[in-house]
């Protein structure tokens, strides 16, 4: 059963949304109000059982059901509230708001119906029970492409209403519990476009993107702070911060760690950001991607110094795929591998190696390089001898 609060300076409205709502038998009128100033106070005296929607009207007099509702929003950061109105053009407002939903007077019944079903998927979840449902937190996976896991379903994940939901929301998490405002919002994801044509594309991505993480129970939560908005989440969910602080521990350990050689590995799925085709995020890509390499140089060289070839040259492998138009690291693999008798594998990687410099850079093999394919040639004679 939901129970509801229903807000509005008429009378006859409020009668008539008591009538429908009773109707559909699943819903419990919980208390009524023409004055929002006592319904206030009524939530506030009710805070061990809030209701679990608000309908409020928007047009009222003494205080307007916007002020109203961030009012509500103060009491209870997660409550859903539904705007009845009869003027559509306080929609954008009701978005910044963070509505549920937003019903135009007059409105049907089957409407209302499609209001308390989205209250239905979205009930409210007071903060002792959000404490408790913690553990459940999403993953966001950013290495690779960009997914949010679905709580205590490890091999499934969110499936986004459009593709401008889903950049929003890696928008917003890319920025890690900050507030981006709504200009630096929309020229990232609608650059060029009008502004009010613009604006109405991010109320709307906004609205799909709540209602999303709010149906599957997912513990990210978009709200509205200054002139934008932000990301509120656990950051130990999100991959990406996790990799950079493991990352940045390996240039700060004076002892190298192959527990974290082999969690690094198996983090690094891909570029952050990968396929996705965000601009945005090309500037963190590069950063990960570069710290990535750095560390898997100071690897190799922990590893040689530990005679542990195998794994000297897995990091090369690794790097050579990260980088492979890298002829230094090309050239150590090349050597580790002559040296542990792998010339097959050695003669491969020159081939590869040559392939990358001379088609992604479009450039001459360097001198370094030359002497070690000269080297080669002369071993491989002696050999035929």
């Amino acid at each position: 059963m939901i129970r509801v609060m229903l807000i509005d300076d008429e009378e006859d409205a409020l009668d008539l949304l008591s009538i429908l709502l009773g109707q559909m038998g699943d819903v419990a009128v919980a208390g009524r109000y023409m004055n929002p100033i006592q319904a206030l106070e009524e939530l506030e005296a009710t805070r061990d059982a809030p209701v679990d929607a608000v309908f409020l009207d928007i047009q009222m007099p003494g205080m307007k059901g916007m002020e109203a509702a961030r009012r509500i929003r103060d009491m209870y950061p997660g409550m859903l509230i539904v705007f009845t109105t009869a003027y559509a053009e306080h929609a954008v407002e009701a978005f910044e708001i963070q509505s549920i939903d937003y019903l135009l007077k007059p409105f049907t019944l089957e409407r209302l119906r499609i209001s308390v079903d989205r209250v239905q998927q979205s009930r409210f979840v007071p903060a002792a029970q959000d404490r408790q449902s913690a553990s459940s937190d999403p993953v966001v996976r950013s290495m690779g492409g960009f997914q949010i896991a679905m709580p205590g379903e490890a091999n499934k994940s969110l499936i986004w209403k459009t593709r401008k939901e889903k950049e929003l929301c890696a928008f917003l998490i890319h920025y890690e519990g900050e507030a981006v405002d709504t200009a630096t919002i929309i020229e990232a994801l609608w650059p060029g476009h009008d502004l009010s044509k613009a604006k109405t594309y991010l109320y709307t991505c906004l609205s799909y993107l709540r209602k999303s993480l709010a149906e599957h129970h997912i513990g990210i939560h978009i709200r509205k702070a200054n002139q934008g908005f932000m990301a509120v989440l656990n950051e130990r969910v999100v991959d990406a911060i996790a990799l950079e602080q493991l990352l940045q521990d390996v240039f700060v350990e004076a002892e190298m760690d192959e527990t974290a050689y082999d969690k690094i590995k198996r983090m690094y799925r891909g570029d952050y950001m990968e396929a996705c085709d965000y601009g945005w995020a090309a500037e963190r890509q590069l950063a990960i991607k570069a710290s990535y390499a750095r560390a898997l140089r100071k690897w190799c060289d922990w590893f040689q110094g530990r005679n542990n070839l195998r794994l000297a040259m897995d990091s090369l492998q690794t790097l050579l795929s990260l980088v492979p138009e890298s002829e230094s690291d090309g050239r150590e693999l090349i050597r580790l591998l002559l040296e542990t008798g792998n010339r097959h594998e050695a003669h491969r990687v020159l081939q590869q190696l040559e392939q990358a410099v001379q088609i992604q850079l479009g450039a001459e093999l360097e001198e370094e390089t030359l002497r070690l394919i000269r080297h080669m040639q002369d071993m491989d004679e002696r050999r035929v001898r």
